[in-house]
């Protein structure tokens, strides 16, 4: 009886030890090094290719009519395409309708390696976006790659369920 109680306390120590909470929300904090440059906490991008992406978000659509709202919960993705190249994120900020910062998702910058995604979810509850949220992400390359900014909604009305996409849309580039 006291082998079955160790083992069953080894394999639950196991399984309780290899549940990771990959939280992407939380990805920060990395020294970065590629192609001979190394990029750390609090320092600026100094790269060849440097963008800033609008992605609209939407906490919210209107049903019926302008009272009556149906909240969706919406995933940010970035994804680098790349497959050799690494994507450098500085800024990831949430915006609401008013154009008011919601939230900083980044306090120093990140980066993905060649075909890495990373999500960030507005859970359904978060209401502080509304209808018009966005966010607006500051990314750098070495090369010239074509990362993808998208979002996708989801949300239900009595037993349907819908999804939609939105596509970010770069606003400056150097």
């Amino acid at each position: 009886m006291k082998k079955i109680v160790l083992i069953l306390n080894i394999v639950l120590s196991i399984i309780l030890l290899s549940c990771v909470n990959n939280d992407p929300n939380k990805k920060q904090n990395m020294d970065i090094q590629d192609d001979n440059i190394i990029q750390s906490n609090n320092i600026t991008f100094n790269y060849p290719i440097f963008e800033e992406v609008y992605v609209p978000i939407y906490s919210d659509i209107y049903n019926h009519k302008r009272d009556y709202q149906v909240a969706l919960t919406a995933t940010l993705s970035i994804r680098n395409t790349s497959s050799s190249d690494t994507l450098f994120v500085q800024k990831v900020d949430y915006y609401n309708t008013n154009g008011e910062l919601v939230r900083k998702y980044l306090e120093d910058a990140i980066f993905l390696r060649p075909l890495e995604t990373i999500e960030y979810v507005i859970e359904k509850e978060d209401n502080e976006g509304g209808s018009g949220a966005n966010f607006l992400i500051n990314w750098g390359a070495n090369k010239k790659i074509k990362p993808l900014f998208q979002s996708v909604m989801i949300g239900e009305i009595g037993n349907l369920s819908f999804a939609f996409k939105t596509d970010g849309i770069t606003t400056n580039s150097n």
